[in-house]
């Protein structure tokens, strides 16, 4: 069902410092600042040959990266990303499968302009993973 690794997602406390890190420090092509109001975050993406890797900033006190940050307040990686062809298809077997699909069940528009879920984290081993239409 899952494709291709999409991103990984690192929640850091300052957007700037992060991008300047991987930008400067490492070498990487950084994009400007998006903010998402609707999934509460501010987020670059770092673009490698194989993969991005999303640095995600609290917009507003209310986000779920605030809250993350608040009990790692250095940062640190926050969730996983995978394609899937075909996201209602994935959701539809992973219900039936027992796996719970944060928020209310549905799609929403991701950073990339694409459906995506989000799962809980105790039915993956731990980590928050999403999955994001390809």
């Amino acid at each position: 069902m899952i494709g291709k690794l999409n991103h990984l997602a690192i929640a850091v406390p300052d957007l700037a410092a992060g991008a300047r890190l991987y930008r400067d420090t490492l070498g990487a092509q950084v994009s400007e600042p998006l903010p998402l109001p609707e999934h509460g975050v501010t987020t670059v993406f770092v673009t490698l040959p194989n993969t991005q890797i999303e640095l995600l900033h609290p917009l507003g006190a209310d986000s779920p990266i605030a809250k993350f940050l608040e009990k790692n307040p250095s940062g640190g990686i926050h969730h996983i990303c995978y394609e899937v062809q075909d996201i209602q298809a994935a959701a539809q077997r992973l219900r039936r499968d027992g796996a719970r699909i944060l928020g209310d069940g549905e799609p929403k528009i991701g950073a990339h302009g694409k459906p995506v879920l989000f799962l809980h984290p105790k039915d993956f081993c731990g980590a928050l993973v999403e999955l994001e239409q390809a």
